[in-house]
């Protein structure tokens, strides 16, 4: 597992295994998102499997499956309310971690610098310069 804090109360991940949450949950995260789709998985790492491993262990978990290349306003909208109403610390996954940092810095727009939301995720390797005009787009909407 490679714990990949974007912000203190957010970060991203490669895909997990359901052994992984108790070490997620020691490093003080309290919701986890899954961004991966059942269909691109195994039936061990299904949603449903994993859900049943974070609530057992006290973790609030959100699946919001995005499609590589087909993400929605519905994945961002879902993605920014998870974000909002956890509590504490959010830890998101996909294949690469690359999805969950899109999402995040699309949903975060209005809420931070564009140079935040680009950079931060940059550290990690995930270039989201050509996410520049939507992010501007949706903060001018949400302001």
């Amino acid at each position: 597992m490679d714990i990949r804090p974007i912000t203190p109360e957010y970060a991203v991940s490669p895909q997990i295994q359901p052994e992984d949450l108790a070490a997620i949950k020691a490093a003080g995260y309290v919701t986890v998102i899954d961004n991966r789709p059942d269909a691109e998985i195994p039936p061990t790492l299904h949603a449903q499997t994993m859900k049943a491993a974070a609530e057992a262990l006290g973790l609030s978990f959100v699946f919001n499956p995005v499609i590589g290349g087909m993400m929605t306003m519905e994945n961002v909208q879902v993605q920014g309310a998870a974000i909002a109403a956890s509590p504490g610390p959010v830890f998101a996954y996909c294949a690469s971690g690359n999805r969950s940092s899109v999402v995040w810095a699309l949903s975060q727009a209005g809420t931070r610098p564009v140079e935040e939301l680009v950079g931060l995720p940059a550290r990690f390797g995930y270039q989201l310069d050509h996410l520049r005009p939507q992010i501007e787009a949706l903060a001018a909407k949400a302001g």
